[in-house]
């Protein structure tokens, strides 16, 4: 008679057999590897809750290899400028308010084409986003965001309830915007540094830690889950490291008897 293997017993020979091929075969980098470890730990979680079959001892001693965060792209100060004087298409205003808001409030793609007229608050110069798992957030507007986004909207022709519309009057799909954003790279002459519309939620990051904004205002902006997922930030040359280094008190010290 054959002896029938545990089910535990078969994933775990699997889990192994398919961590071994990501490093062996697809030679993925530990950062790749770390987050499929990651995807199959929360997997087994949702298994070990439904299935009596499952136990989470499978995956829960699994090493997730250790890596080095990259430090994400972004546009600086002038190359951001320099990208929204590039706007110059049929739909000036709508594309220039989008950039705008992606390079000042930080807000992810489908946050944006998701964006009804209905979510702008004149009164307290914001807009209400609908974030990963449904999360609402309110972002507020600068003086550029919120004189552009008024024109826009008094510009609108079409009924819909969309904040952002094609040519056709229907809600912009996010492979218009992204081929938008590629569009204004390419007439600045930015289009060689891999920039993408998640990158622009980079710089607007970046930008304000530059400029001063404490860490946990811009964890909120972002709508990050935790303070960790900001602190990618810090790793950005930030001229304030530079700043506080000058404005030591032994600064203008120099040694007499060398």
């Amino acid at each position: 008679m054959c002896k029938v293997l545990p089910v535990n017993y078969i994933v775990t020979g699997g889990i192994c057999g398919f961590l071994n091929f990501t490093l062996s075969s697809r030679k993925n980098s530990p950062r790749t590897r770390a987050r499929k470890i990651c995807a199959l730990k929360q997997l087994y979680f949702f298994l070990t809750l439904n299935y009596d079959d499952f136990s989470n001892k499978v995956v829960v001693n699994l090493e997730v290899p250790k890596f080095t965060p990259s430090i994400p792209k972004h546009l600086t100060k002038q190359q951001s400028i320099k990208l929204l004087n590039s706007v110059d298409s049929r739909h000036r205003l709508r594309d220039l308010c989008i950039l705008l808001l992606f390079l000042s409030c930080g807000m992810r793609l489908s946050e944006l084409v998701g964006l009804n007229v209905s979510d702008y608050n004149e009164e307290e110069r914001s807009l209400r986003l609908l974030g990963k798992g449904n999360k609402e957030r309110i972002v507020y507007l600068n003086d550029s965001c919120e004189y552009i986004l008024k024109k826009y909207i008094k510009s609108k022709m079409d009924t819909s309830k969309a904040l952002f519309v094609s040519s056709m009057g229907n809600r912009i799909h996010k492979r218009r915007v992204q081929q938008i954003v590629d569009e204004c790279l390419k007439r600045a002459g930015l289009d060689n540094l891999g920039i993408t519309t998640h990158k622009l939620r980079h710089t607007a990051a970046t930008l304000m830690y530059e400029n001063g904004t404490d860490l946990l205002i811009i964890k909120e902006m972002l709508g990050h889950e935790s303070i960790s997922t900001t602190q990618i930030y810090t790793h950005v040359s930030n001229p304030r490291l530079k700043q506080a280094c000058e404005n030591s008190p032994l600064a203008n010290y120099y040694a007499t008897d060398i």
